[in-house]
């Protein structure tokens, strides 16, 4: 089996030192798999699960030809390039059909849903006709077979209705339901061991406490742990680990035997007090990239523990910067496409979406920059804006922000009303 140095060394662009955010996150959709272990859940059970097999659909949907719209039913043969003047003969509504047969002439009162009555094959919405009793009076310009939608026309018996790897959002879970299915096979629950490092940290209490001179409350573990609970994983806090060899060993030792992946904050810089690269080098295969961005730019990446035929107790490694803006935005660019890929899904990427800046935005050249930024609707118009102050120890700037600017390495300054790309914040933090 290759290294992970040897699979990420022959991407194109490869540069341990300076690592482009793009080579970064293809170096990570190389490495990570699926999960193989899945169950089998109550489809009412299986929300935000992700599919472990394809749903191929046991029926034709719509099961029969039926009305698009409430109007008439009629044969398309009656129609002309004159008015077509017609008997009604009956009624057809949604689960209760017209039992007859349309015959020259005639047609049948019909409702969205019903079945197409036998003999019919065209509908005309109701607001197009004249009714006088019984007598329906058809303009010219009605073309056979319109307003009908056809048995199987969304849905063939036996075709792939949603593919594996699907999310199960509200509306997949209707589209299965629509099918009489019930219970669904999904990949199991992912599990993610998190801690914090250093020995300037605490942990906060509902009582008074005082913190010393360089001491600080830990905030990493709180906003890990949130945006771990939005993708739907099993957490476990760990809490916060002291800069000791021994117990970061032991820290990371426990991590790996009982999750999939294990997530740190702090340690990753080059300091004399930074034990995490040690360590980790020690347990197992890591990756220590320097990347290319703003906050977040170191940044470890790897598998500790053993992965072999015998034994399979290893875990996937995302080592994160300390600083509380740096490690949201280090989770949400890799973290998070790493968990959806463990957890069989194929949408891992964030969408881009282009707004107009409503100010210039200055940045270092070579690398990219998440800034933090409030969307908002102005004069008829989305802009973005940044909420202040960019440090990546503010996390309050994370707090007021409702998305991510993205501005790209090649630029050093973007001039108000040119496009950039944000990342939404719903659903993400």
């Amino acid at each position: 089996m290759s290294t992970l140095q040897q699979i990420v060394a022959a991407l194109p662009g490869y540069n341990a030192e300076n690592l482009p955010v793009e080579v970064a996150k293809a170096a990570i959709r190389a490495l990570i798999t699926p999960v193989a272990e899945h169950e089998t859940l109550a489809l009412d059970d299986a929300l935000e699960r992700v599919l472990a097999a394809d749903i191929c659909s046991p029926i034709d949907v719509p099961g029969h030809d039926n009305s698009a719209m409430d109007g008439w039913a009629l044969r398309g043969a009656d129609l002309g390039n004159k008015e077509a003047r017609l008997t009604e003969i009956g009624t057809a509504l949604a689960g209760h059909p017209f039992t007859g047969s349309v015959g020259p002439g005639q047609c049948v009162r019909i409702m969205t849903g019903a079945a197409i009555p036998d003999g019919a094959d065209t509908v005309v919405m109701q607001e197009s006709v004249r009714v006088d009793g019984k007598t329906i009076t058809i303009p010219v310009g009605v073309q056979p077979g319109q307003n009908v939608r056809r048995a199987g026309e969304d849905l063939k018996r036996g075709s792939v209705a949603l593919a594996k790897g699907t999310p199960l959002h509200p509306a997949a879970l209707g589209l299965i339901g629509s099918l009489g299915i019930t219970r669904v096979s999904v990949y199991r629950t992912i599990r993610v061991a998190f801690f914090s490092t250093g020995d300037e940290l605490h942990s906060g209490s509902d009582g008074e406490q005082t913190l010393g001179t360089g001491e600080i409350y830990d905030s990493n573990r709180h906003t890990i742990r949130a945006m771990l609970q939005r993708l739907g994983c099993a957490t476990i806090d760990l809490g916060v680990v002291r800069d000791d060899p021994a117990e970061l060993e032991a820290a990371f030792r426990r991590a790996a035997e009982q999750a999939d992946m294990v997530i740190t904050s702090g340690g990753v810089a080059a300091g004399d007090r930074d034990f995490t690269r040690s360590i980790t080098a020690m347990l197992g295969e890591v990756l220590f990239w320097k990347i290319a961005m703003r906050p977040g730019r170191p940044l470890a990446v790897g598998r500790i523990g053993t992965l072999d035929e015998k034994s399979h107790k290893a875990a996937w490694l995302f080592a994160l910067p300390g600083n509380p803006v740096a490690a949201m935005v280090a989770f949400q660019q890799f973290v998070r496409g790493a968990l959806l890929a463990l957890m069989g899904r194929r949408d891992v990427e964030l969408p881009l979406v282009p707004v107009r800046a409503a100010h210039a935005m200055d940045k270092k050249a070579g690398r990219t920059e998440y800034q933090r930024g409030i969307l908002e609707r102005t004069n008829a118009e989305w802009t973005v804006r940044l909420t202040g102050p960019q440090g990546s120890g503010i996390l309050r700037s994370m707090a007021e922000a409702n998305c991510i600017i993205v501005l790209p390495p090649e630029r050093d300054r973007i001039e108000a009303g040119e496009l950039v790309g944000v990342m939404l914040f719903e659903g993400l933090v």
